[in-house]
């Protein structure tokens, strides 16, 4: 599989990263296993996860996906040929959250034990903390750096504003700076990145990797009415995209898909590879069967008429 060099590092990547967040929510821990091994057996492989994957199931208490991943990668010996990314600041429990330096040298520890390891490839910061300047969150990036407990850092979530402030702050204090940006974005949710966010990155080689690159599943086709929503524990977040422009979109998909013989989904994810900046899209899995489709959209390649049609349709 092709690779591709994320921003200014010296990590280069598969065109799509496994997404980690159904570890331990929807995906149990054998079924974890198996899409992992799929999914790591195609080529180099990036899988993204955050400690606080999955606080919101009945239970859980966070750090279930990194504790798989770990398990797995310690069960496989394979630690040095994966790339693992992972993020801080989001509730972990009282008083763990946000990005003081303080709490993110101790966050650091817990997720490397939980993912077994003694070094995490890529650390974001999960969402923005305005209570703590991002000079400050930048310092203890660069110590945790230092120490050979990361070796690169990025951020989640950002907006334009906060971009140009970190990139800012960096450059000021010199050392550490968010070299890789998670936005949301896919055929559906355009406007948050396009525009002034993506210019950014393109302009300072900020990697780029997308999450909710399927709209939360809505570009799979399979959630066409509101009777569709019950067919996984994902549907609720779906209703909305259930509207006229929604329709074209997948009208669209549907048709482009088609005509490479492929899936709807596979066709989203490549458009969203396609896009200029992007590094490559996260998308996670719940079978072996949808690892595969998704390495088949890492090889697919749409022409410019496939372009021109999925940005005509999902134009607001």
């Amino acid at each position: 599989m092709q690779t591709r060099r994320l921003g200014r590092t010296d990590i280069s990547i598969a065109p799509i990263v496994l997404g980690g967040n159904v570890f331990g929510w929807t995906v149990d821990r054998k079924a974890s296993f198996a899409v992992l091994d799929r999914f790591a057996a195609a080529g180099p492989a990036a899988v993204d996860t955050a400690d606080s994957y999955s606080t919101w199931v009945p239970g859980n208490h966070g750090g279930e996906s990194e504790t798989i991943i770990g398990e797995w990668m310690r069960a496989r010996g394979n630690r040095s040929r994966m790339t693992v990314i992972t993020k801080v600041g989001s509730p972990m429990g009282r008083g763990k959250e946000g990005l003081k330096p303080a709490y993110v040298e101790e966050a650091v520890e817990a997720s490397l034990r939980r993912l077994q390891t003694d070094v995490i490839e890529l650390y974001l910061s999960h969402w923005p903390d305005m209570a703590t300047p991002v000079a400050d969150t930048l310092g203890a990036y660069q110590r945790l750096i230092e120490k050979g407990k990361i070796r690169w850092c990025g951020a989640s979530n950002l907006t334009s504003a906060l971009l140009e402030q970190a990139v800012e702050a960096a450059s000021a204090r010199g050392g550490a700076r968010y070299e890789v940006l998670q936005p949301e974005y896919n055929l559906a949710d355009r406007k948050g990145f396009e525009g002034r966010l993506a210019d950014i990155c393109r302009e300072e080689e900020i990697g780029v990797i997308t999450y909710y690159s399927l709209a939360k599943g809505f570009l799979t086709g399979k959630y066409r009415s509101e009777a569709d929503l019950k067919k996984s524990a994902r549907g609720g977040g779906v209703k909305a995209y259930l509207n006229p422009r929604g329709m074209r979109i997948l009208d669209a998909l549907d048709a482009v898909a088609a005509s490479h013989k492929a899936k709807p989904a596979e066709a989203a994810l490549a458009w969203v590879m396609a896009r200029p900046g992007v590094t490559a899209p996260i998308a996670s899995a719940t079978s072996t069967e949808q690892v595969e489709s998704l390495l088949r959209a890492a090889e697919l390649t749409l022409s410019p008429a496939d372009m021109a049609a999925l940005n005509e349709a999902s134009a607001y």
